[in-house]
């Protein structure tokens, strides 16, 4: 990434994916230009240069199409136009944009191509291509996997340098000089005798122009700040309590809305008495929708507990009504017919498993629940020729189509006003909540209504973390690790997920095994088989989907065979490590948290090594045996994301996910009895505690080739690091999470 790189327009949007996706999708569909939809609305005197940039008198506005669910993305956007634009942060406005096709995710493919990301080859980058190729056809825009700085770091930058260039023609036709001697500062274009001509004043005159689209983006030594802490732009909102969230919205005439929700999914309301609901005070209405019922009312505090307050009788569930069927499924699932894939058979697992002595294990890992801050809730308006949305949301685009289904709109009548979201971890992907605003929004046209659901109809209607059972066996010999077979059953998370949204997937699903076939170890003989079990609880996407369970059968069966070698778990890791980019993250941790040092008696020290969304992370955790349980003294976390943004930013997303994958390791697990989850709230379903929070220390390499995100990578390791801790300081092996069924915290 370091050297100066000059990208023609076409070069730059659509690279290989013209190659291999016009093969699979047809060239010109590739090819075409997607039109800038800030030119639809455009008033007089106004100029844009491209989807990201729109100027006029008074104001400079930054389109930053990805959703912030508190992860700093607006922020980390912004930079990058700004960087190549040469704006200070405070000379210019942001906005979420609308829905568009412009705004299609070049990162997505990467990780839904069944590749690892280290492999380059031709067969894999030709499928990444087509798929690149397939997701510009459909025009998907979406924000998840950790892909929004893989995805905006070349295109936003290449969008701030042609804006810089078209202003400084326009200065250049408007001075009369040439543009070769022309400079732009803090947003502003400097003639050679310093005059500084604002680029507000040459928005008019920019409008007329064709964009300058051969552009040299600037070398990584002139950056100001790309790599540079910054102060983000929502952070003074955020601590005054100023930025609106969705659930802070209001629109003139709006009524309140709150729905009871069939918690078994079973799609039928046997029967329902709502005579208490109808008598309660602001209570307007009661009515059936699609599984469940609405209330509505003039406050969401009285609609909610009027819907609470409904007597329902519910049907059957379409998955085991407890947890034994639940497991059981898992347990029936490693068969031929449920194989879903064999992602890696190196070496010869068979001979070597009936030669050696065999070392085995089970793990389990639970649903957990998303849980975020902020309940889900959404505003709709529903007319006979328009539909208006406010929530926030990861799928915008999705969302037209999905929203359209419900009302009959055409896509075009849908306006999408996109809102800071008050956390996700997946939870802001799914549609449900907004279709059942907008089925409401129907039934009452004209009527503006905001839907908000209470904290238990959040926890009742989360679609969690998928379930999965890890069966690992392997051997060692002469001290070091040979054989390797991890075997995991789980119900497809991506299948669950893109089903209810209406988006068939076919093959198998990357994220059963996902965590645990492409690490980068060279072990003689390693076998990775993913098992499909049959859909139970519906599942979605959560804070790094499949990685945090693969992760955690892999690397804790790995370090239970470095034990029985009697090896060090750092230095047998590093000599099996066969990438140079993981090896240095690894040293790395190693350094920083003096492995090998002196402990107390009742301390230990585990190291995990998970690869999620191409960037490589590894942590040793330090505790300490107590007398009243378990104290987490100490974590240590490198990881490389090839190019660091916001090394505060960074810092603080790398601790945050310490602590989330931390605090659902100890604490956390959804349970189902007669069909619906056992936990209804936070104290049921506890994140970390403050007391429970060990010192984080972070370090951020820059080795990688791409530019990676950094919001979910931090989460997978931390479980696998913990137990592995654990069991140095105490000799307990835990094998199933939370780790607080079986043993104390403090």
């Amino acid at each position: 990434m370091g050297r100066v790189r000059t990208i023609a327009r076409r070069t730059f949007l659509f690279g290989s994916v013209a190659i291999a996706g016009g093969v699979a999708f047809g060239t010109y569909l590739v090819k075409r230009d997607i039109p800038n939809p800030l030119k639809d609305d455009l008033a007089a005197g106004e100029a844009t240069f491209n989807p990201w940039v729109k100027i006029d008198s008074e104001t400079i506005t930054l389109i930053t199409p990805h959703s912030d669910k508190g992860q700093g993305v607006v922020s980390a956007q912004a930079a990058l136009i700004a960087e190549e634009l040469d704006l200070d942060f405070g000379q210019f406005a942001v906005s979420f944009g609308a829905p568009s096709p412009a705004y299609w995710n070049t990162a997505m493919a990467a990780e839904g191509a069944p590749f690892k990301s280290t492999d380059q080859s031709f067969v894999a980058e030709t499928t990444r291509s087509m798929m690149g190729g397939l997701l510009k056809v459909i025009g998907l825009q979406g924000t998840g996997g950790s892909t929004s700085m893989a995805d905006s770091f070349d295109k936003l930058r290449y969008a701030g340098a042609v804006a810089r260039e078209t202003l400084k023609l326009a200065a250049s036709q408007q001075s009369g000089v040439p543009v070769a001697e022309l400079k732009t500062k803090s947003g502003a274009v400097i003639l050679p005798d310093g005059t500084e001509i604002p680029y507000t004043t040459l928005a008019t005159a920019a409008a007329a122009l064709d964009p300058v689209e051969d552009v040299t983006l600037r070398d990584p030594s002139a950056w100001r700040l790309i790599g540079k802490p910054m102060a983000r732009l929502d952070i003074v909102g955020k601590s005054t309590g100023t930025l609106d969230y969705g659930i802070d919205l209001s629109v003139d005439g709006m009524v309140h809305a709150a729905v009871r929700m069939d918690p078994c999914r079973s799609g039928e309301i046997v029967s329902y008495d709502d005579a208490a609901a109808r008598e309660m005070r602001g209570v307007s209405d009661v009515f059936e929708i699609t599984s469940g019922l609405a209330v509505i009312a003039n406050n969401t505090w009285r609609a909610i507990q009027a819907a609470n307050a409904i007597d329902v009788t519910w049907g059957t569930p379409p998955y085991p009504p407890g947890m034994d069927g639940h497991w059981e499924a898992l347990a029936a699932s490693f068969n031929s017919d449920q194989l879903d894939r064999q992602w890696r058979d190196d070496g010869d697992v068979d001979n070597a498993l009936a030669s050696g002595t065999v070392v085995e294990a089970e793990y389990r890992s639970p649903y957990v629940a998303h849980a975020p801050l902020e309940p889900l809730n959404a505003i709709v308006l529903v007319t006979d020729d328009r539909v208006e949305i406010w929530t926030g949301h990861q799928m915008p685009r999705q969302l037209l189509t999905v929203i359209s289904g419900v009302t009959g709109h055409d896509e075009a009548q849908i306006t999408f006003h996109n809102q800071f979201i008050g956390g996700s971890f997946g939870h802001r992907l799914e549609f449900e909540y907004v279709k059942q605003a907008a089925e409401i929004a129907n039934q009452m046209r004209a009527t503006p209504v905001k839907l908000t659901y209470s904290r238990e109809e959040d926890f009742a209607q989360d679609f969690p973390r998928h379930i999965a059972m890890g069966r690992t066996k392997g051997t060692v010999s002469n001290g070091q690790v040979e054989t390797i077979d991890v075997a995991i059953a789980a119900p497809s998370v991506i299948s669950s997920q893109m089903g209810r949204a209406g988006i068939p997937v076919p093959g198998p699903d990357t994220q059963i095994a996902a965590g645990a076939w492409n690490n980068p170890y060279a072990i003689p003989n390693y076998r990775m088989t993913a098992y499909r079990a049959p859909e139970l609880a519906p599942t979605s996407s959560w804070r790094a989907v499949g990685a945090p369970a693969a992760g955690f059968i892999f690397d804790s069966f790995l370090d239970e065979l470095i034990h029985a070698a009697g090896a060090d778990p750092m230095a047998e890791r590093l000599r099996l490590i066969d990438h140079d980019v993981s090896r240095k993250v690894l040293e790395a941790v190693a350094e920083m948290s003096s492995w090998g040092g002196t402990l107390a008696p009742n301390q230990g020290r585990g190291v995990a090594f998970v690869e999620s969304f191409g960037v490589p992370t590894a942590e040793v955790v330090q505790v300490t045996a107590t007398d009243a349980g378990i104290k987490l003294d100490k974590v240590w976390v490198a990881c490389d994301v090839g190019t660091v943004i916001d090394p505060v930013n960074f810092e603080n997303l790398v601790q945050g996910g310490v602590i989330f994958g931390l605090g659902h390791a100890i604490n956390s697990e959804i349970t189902y009895a007669d069909g619906m989850a056992e936990q209804t709230d936070y104290h049921a379903h506890e994140a970390m505690r403050m007391y429970q929070c060990p010192e984080i220390i972070v370090k951020g390499l820059e080795n990688n080739s791409h530019v990676r995100g950094i919001g979910e990578p931090p989460v997978p390791p931390a479980a696998p690091a913990l137990a592995n801790a654990i069991f140095a300081a105490t000799g307990q092996r835990l094998r199933e999470m939370p780790f607080n069924k079986f043993i104390d915290f403090v």
